[in-house]
């Protein structure tokens, strides 16, 4: 039986927005406003995204295996630390760039962005690997699926608001079809209407046509089972 993976969806989604950044990065020319000032601000975005996952992890996630495996969690809060370090840098690189002038040192900047981001998408890769692998094994010998989809609706209650709409946007992009009509039925059962129809345009907005068309013809032909 496949166990419930606690991490699965929000990983898909921060990958996501790891490689689309890398891909945005490497395409971009850093002398020309627009186009540097989007990418910064998704730069910045990752930062925080990926800032509040960790907290989500050390104060709801990794307090459920200390008693059990108390130098495993020291692990995963050491790279933490590692990982905040690189995130540090990453701020402090931002704030360089946008004190530069001239368009060389906007090209220097820019090249060293590029690189730092993509040390931080290998280590958080890695890291997000790590915590499938590892952590998942022993949440599943202590815990039911049950426990750990209260675990789920415990960081969902805690999360920032003003962050949700970024984590939905990049989970809609980082999950399969099936995934994202799973979702939007659970969404669509569980949460009010105006919840379900903002999913909706959410998916309308950031998803290619034929994707949502094929998620579209999916949600209606359950319905029509369901019905």
């Amino acid at each position: 039986m496949q166990r419930y993976n606690i991490f699965y969806q929000v990983h898909k989604g921060l990958r996501a927005l790891l490689y689309d950044t890398m891909m945005k990065l490497q395409q971009t020319d850093f002398t020309n406003e627009s186009d540097a000032a989007a990418v910064t601000a998704q730069v910045a975005t990752v930062l925080e995204l990926f800032d509040a996952h960790a907290h989500t992890e050390d104060n709801y996630i990794l307090p459920e295996i200390t008693a059990y495996e108390p130098s495993i969690v020291a692990l995963f809060e050491n790279e933490h630390v590692l990982d905040l370090k690189l995130s540090t840098g990453l701020a402090d690189m931002l704030k360089a760039f946008s004190l530069c002038e001239s368009d060389e040192a906007k090209k220097d900047i820019g090249r060293k962005l590029e690189h730092a981001v993509a040390a931080f998408m290998n280590f958080n890769l890695a890291h997000m690997a790590k915590e499938e692998e590892v952590l998942n094994k022993i949440l599943w010998r202590y815990y039911t699926d049950e426990q750990l989809h209260e675990v789920t609706m415990r960081i969902l209650a805690h999360v920032d608001p003003k962050l949700m709409p970024s984590y939905n946007k990049w989970m809609m992009h980082g999950l399969s079809n099936s995934e994202i009509k799973q979702w939007l039925l659970q969404v669509k059962n569980n949460a009010p209407d105006f919840v379900f129809q903002g999913m909706m345009d959410l998916a309308a907005a950031e998803l290619p046509i034929a994707r949502l068309s094929a998620i579209q013809t999916e949600l209606s032909e359950g319905a029509m089972i369901a019905a």
